[in-house]
């Protein structure tokens, strides 16, 4: 279950710093300093996510069949 709420929040993170990087792009000031914090901070998040699933694979807390 916690496995879940953590993939979760993960993923939510992930959508929440991608929106703001567009939202950040399509203004018409340059901020491609903040565009580009906001990109690190979405790729981080990602593999972040996929080390935490491939962890998760590896030590059995997530089963073969997936997080039910």
């Amino acid at each position: 279950m916690l496995t879940k709420i953590i993939v979760s929040a993960l993923l939510v993170l992930i959508l929440v710093s991608l929106f703001s990087a567009l939202a950040l792009l399509f203004r018409k000031e340059s901020h491609s300093k903040r565009l580009v914090q906001a990109l690190t901070v979405r790729v981080s998040l990602s593999i972040g996510l996929f080390a935490l699933l491939l962890a998760g694979f590896y030590f059995g807390l997530i089963p073969q069949q997936g997080l039910r």
